[in-house]
């Protein structure tokens, strides 16, 4: 039988360390990284130059991605999008950073302009988001202490000090 200390570790390793707030930053980050790069794709393929239409095509795709992973019942119509968003979810959050970060990255080499680096600066940042939930929990400032005091002590009895005078 579970008790409910295992139940609740369970629970964690699934989410990756991540608590439901944080989960919904990173999906309304995705959502408004998706429509920052649609809007500003479309408007960046309004040019004569090559670059910044392969730029702002690459954009369109990032929003489309972005969309897939992230809140899948926005593209009810495509058939995959259901299986995409499960494996999406199944993948760690270094990777999903990796992943995006990497997305909104590419087209700014292509063609570096402002609507280029505000475009894609949602979708970074929620590259980023997901890189800080692999990060994970931040440390407690006690259990800190209490490590640190017992590394001290351990380190006295080992050099044969105490407070720093020779015994």
């Amino acid at each position: 039988m579970m008790s409910t200390n295992d139940s609740a570790a369970a629970v964690a390793t699934d989410d990756d360390g991540m608590t439901w707030w944080y989960r919904w930053l990173c999906k309304i980050a995705g959502v408004l990284g998706g429509i920052s790069c649609a809007t500003s794709g479309v408007w960046n393929c309004v040019t004569v130059n090559p670059l910044s239409i392969a730029a702002g095509v690459w954009m369109v795709l990032n929003a489309c991605v972005l969309f897939l992973c992230e809140v899948p019942f926005c593209c009810q119509f495509i058939e995959f999008a259901n299986a995409v968003a499960a494996r999406a979810d199944k993948l760690r959050p270094w990777q999903k950073a990796f992943f995006y970060c990497g997305m909104a990255v590419f087209p700014i080499f292509l063609s570096f302009s402002l609507t280029t680096l505000f475009g894609n600066a949602i979708a970074f940042a929620t590259g980023v988001l997901y890189g800080l939930a692999s990060l994970g929990k931040k440390g407690d400032g006690v259990t800190y202490a209490r490590l640190h005091h017992g590394k001290r002590e351990d380190e006295e009895k080992m050099t044969g000090t105490i407070d720093g005078a020779p015994e």
